[in-house]
């Protein structure tokens, strides 16, 4: 993949990378950021071994994923929601973002769990799909999209 081709993909593809990554930070938007950055430019330095055979979101999903992965330590999960309120007004979270329930509440989530409810109801992936980003089965995906949405449900009180 040339130069150019990377760019024209990543400028279709940056604002829902962005998107998925913030829903996996609950809405930290630096943290966020950050890790768009950091993925944006592993998938630059492995762009020669991108096939084109799948959808390149997926592929750099995959490395976004990855990445969010290997950062987590810092992205402690919190059991209640009111845990989360307060550990994000500790910090310099966008509090202004207008799904701030839904994050305050994903981020009560496992890291997996959250990659999966994010990659199904916000990126519109099916199980098949995000098995494959997520490096895990089907029955797997299922099981975390079930688990993840009971514990939302509960957290949110639907």
């Amino acid at each position: 993949m040339t130069r150019d081709v990377f760019i024209t993909h990543v400028e279709r593809e940056q604002e829902a990378l962005r998107g998925f990554l913030l829903a996996l930070c609950c809405g930290k938007k630096d943290d966020a950021d950050d890790l768009a950055q950091d993925a944006l430019v592993k998938a630059y330095l492995s762009c020669a071994g991108y096939q084109d055979k799948g959808r390149f979101r997926s592929w750099l999903f995959k490395i976004a994923y990855n990445t969010f992965l290997n950062h987590r330590a810092s992205l402690r999960c919190t059991e209640s929601i009111d845990e989360a309120r307060a550990l994000i007004s500790s910090t310099a979270a966008d509090s202004s973002f207008e799904h701030q329930d839904l994050y305050l509440a994903l981020r009560t989530l496992p890291p997996k769990e959250r990659s999966a409810v994010t990659l199904f109801y916000l990126n519109g992936y099916n199980t098949k799909e995000i098995a494959t980003i997520t490096d895990t089965s089907e029955d797997a995906v299922k099981k975390q999209l079930s688990r993840g949405r009971d514990k939302l449900k509960e957290k949110l009180k639907l």
